[in-house]
């Protein structure tokens, strides 16, 4: 029997608290599951530093990326598979690029890439054609498999019904995601009715569409995921701790490049600090790694390190205000100035931060990130995009919502009698009393 149509002896199944049971019974997607690239996603949380807001989001990209596929793999076997628009010979492709989707996360994955200039995505594609075990079993497929696999996964792929199953504005990505971090951070925005958009999802040539039936299922998706953004995602304590854990990589960065002499030398950060990061080095980083490094650097002698470390470890996190960065410029530099008087840095110390998300958007074609659109299966067979059918949807259609805020040391507000003028100054200029 070919490797692309094995079957394993019995179906094996993970116990899962948002799909019950995940279903395995292709050979290639176990082998994928017990390679070391994989396995080293339970080493990444899916919501980075959100465990220090809501202390159940300690999941993980693994967790995730078994959802993920779940879905996908419900989708195809029990609604498209025997329609005429699907070509089942696409399942297997379909079911690696929903499992393989988050592969080249690091740890606190997007912080750490802003920090480090890195791509996550990238480091998907390279893990998958690389020297890796992941790549050995997709090419066990087929010689060019591990390069549809990756195309699928980059949204260059041809098959643009499998692209839409895992990247489109309703996917099993963002299916899973919602559902798995609402469950872990114990808050009800995140839920909607998921069985009720797969039974009424329906294959189509470029991608899948949804029932006419079933536009109310989806505008509760849509309105669970604008929520989770707002309540979760972009959590201001969440963003503060963002900002410390951001402000300490690039601490280090910059000690680094001053030749410093680290006391726990960051040897797992050298290829990052040089911006020359090998597939090798990159696959070695994890979170456990990071917050080692953390807990180490709580020693060293430079007191930026040392103090922005121990407030993420110890969960000393910074205080924020609203804030209009476009408005307020003149007042940024007072209170740099004031920062630097009272022994603060405000380069590491004084951080605006924005926080920005468009809910659902129609489709603009020609855009850096083109967002295909919702599209109805009325029951004439025609097909009309969701705002027009959705009032609901069509009030938030291509309206971005963007909030910023200024975060800082909630001790430099503490009273000091040496230093009271000043800090009543700040007060002022924060509007604090």
């Amino acid at each position: 029997m070919p490797y692309s149509t094995d079957k394993l002896n019995e179906e094996k199944v993970f116990k899962d608290p948002v799909h019950r049971y995940i279903h395995v019974r292709d050979r290639v997607i176990w082998d994928l599951i017990g390679t070391k690239e994989f396995q080293r996603l339970r080493r990444i949380k899916q919501l980075g530093t959100t465990y220090l807001t809501f202390h159940g989001a300690e999941h993980s990209r693994f967790n995730h990326s078994l959802g993920v596929y779940e879905i996908v793999r419900r989708i195809i076997d029990d609604v498209f598979e025997g329609r005429e628009e699907w070509n089942n010979n696409q399942r297997l492709l379909s079911l690696c690029a929903a499992l393989l989707h988050d592969l080249g996360h690091g740890p606190f994955s997007h912080s750490f890439e802003k920090v480090f200039d890195l791509d996550h995505e990238e480091f998907t594609r390279r893990i998958i054609l690389g020297k890796t075990e992941v790549n050995k079993v997709l090419t066990r497929v087929e010689k060019d498999f591990p390069k549809k696999v990756a195309e699928v996964i980059a949204k260059t792929s041809k098959e643009k019904l499998v692209v839409s199953l895992i990247s489109s504005q309703i996917d099993a990505d963002r299916m899973d995601y919602l559902l798995r971090d609402a469950y872990f951070t114990g808050v009800s925005y995140g839920n909607f009715d998921m069985e009720r958009i797969l039974r009424v999802m329906r294959p189509r040539e470029d991608q899948a569409v949804i029932k006419k039936s079933g536009m109310h299922a989806v505008e509760d998706y849509i309105m669970s995921r604008y929520q989770m953004y707002w309540q979760v995602y972009f959590h201001p304590v969440t963003r503060s701790a963002e900002v410390i854990l951001t402000k300490i990589l690039h601490r280090a960065k910059h000690l680094h490049e001053q030749f410093y002499s680290f006391k726990y030398h960051p040897i797992h950060f050298y290829s990052l600090f040089e911006e020359e990061t090998s597939l090798e080095d990159y696959l070695k980083l994890d979170e456990a790694i990071i917050l080692y490094y953390f807990q180490m650097w709580q020693e060293e002698d430079d007191t930026i390190l040392k103090d922005l470390c121990r407030r993420f470890m110890n969960r000393n996190l910074f205080k924020y205000v609203e804030f209009d960065p476009a408005k307020e410029y003149k007042k940024l530099q007072e209170l740099s100035g004031l920062f630097q008087k009272a022994g603060l840095d405000p380069e590491y110390y004084l951080v605006v931060d924005s926080s920005s998300d468009l809910p659902y958007d129609f489709y603009r074609p020609g855009e850096e990130e083109e967002r295909l659109p919702i599209h109805l299966l009325m029951k004439n067979g025609e097909i009309r995009e969701l705002s027009r059918e959705s009032e609901i949807v069509d009030s938030i259609s291509g309206k971005r919502r963007t909030d910023h805020k200024l975060y800082f040391p909630k001790d430099i507000l503490k009273d000091d009698s040496s230093k009271g003028k000043m800090k009543k100054q700040i007060r002022q200029l924060l509007d604090i009393q």
